[in-house]
């Protein structure tokens, strides 16, 4: 599972990455200053949590059963949260309406606490 943890964190990260640059370069023109800010909310977050799955995959001190539940936590909590920003930062540029499923994006940050919970959690039981 360490393998899977790390590689994600390295996805998401460099995505975050890509996007972080896209937003900065190419949204510019296309919406609003405070959408581009609204964007760049999800890339900020986005790269947080890459950075958590970066140690949690290299860590000894969560055990295996958390790892799997906080890597699931994380991914389906940026996919929510991080997901539906975007979209809806951009939502002038499609024929699609985010604000139909914007209610995922606080599902998303529910899902992420969790996981900084589960961790906490962890090192609370963690013995020495």
């Amino acid at each position: 599972m360490n393998r899977t943890i790390l590689l994600a964190a390295a996805i998401l990260g460099g995505t975050s990455i890509i996007l972080g640059a896209f937003g900065a370069h190419g949204l510019k023109a296309l919406i609003s200053a405070e959408s581009v800010q609204t964007f760049e909310t999800g890339v900020r977050y986005q790269m947080y949590h890459a950075l958590l799955l970066l140690f949690v995959g290299s860590t000894n001190y969560i055990s295996d059963a958390s790892k799997t539940k906080i890597f699931y936590l994380v991914v389906v909590g940026i996919l929510f949260f991080s997901g539906s920003i975007y979209g809806l930062a951009t939502n002038v540029l499609t024929s699609f309406d985010f604000k139909t499923i914007g209610i995922i994006t606080p599902i998303g940050g529910l899902l992420l606490i969790m996981a900084w919970v589960f961790m906490f959690i962890d090192f609370l039981k963690k013995q020495g």
